[in-house]
């Protein structure tokens, strides 16, 4: 769940709503845009189809014409959308701040807890 709230707060609010139905199979895979719009009645059509392409475009979501208009389907889970993203962000942090970004981070390792530094560990090997 944890992974879930993290990944879902990167997200705007209606991209979030979304995607945790279509994480948590609130929303039965594949989905379209109806199916989003029986959980969220207040919304309208074009807003939700707008959203749902916008996640597809981030790579969130794969549309599959089928026999429904467009079909979508999750491309991964919570937890490969906040590797990615953090893969990606730490990218940019490193262009940005150069050696000084990785001189911050370093200087943060000492105030690890053991068991975060052990984690890190393992995640290194």
């Amino acid at each position: 769940m944890e992974d879930l709230d993290r990944a879902v707060a990167l997200l705007g609010p209606l991209e979030g709503r979304i995607m945790r139905a279509v994480w948590t199979g609130a929303v039965a895979e594949p989905f379209v845009v109806r199916d989003v719009l029986t959980l969220m009645p207040e919304l309208a059509y074009t807003t939700v189809m707008t959203t749902v392409r916008r996640l597809a475009d981030k790579g969130l979501l794969a549309a599959d014409a089928g026999r429904r208009a467009h079909e979508y389907h999750a491309v991964g889970d919570p937890r490969s959308f906040l590797a990615q993203a953090s893969d990606r962000e730490a990218a940019q942090f490193v262009s940005r701040y150069g050696e000084a970004g990785l001189a911050a981070f370093a200087a943060r390792l000492s105030e690890l807890t053991p068991e975060e530094r052990r984690r890190l560990e393992d995640l290194i090997r």
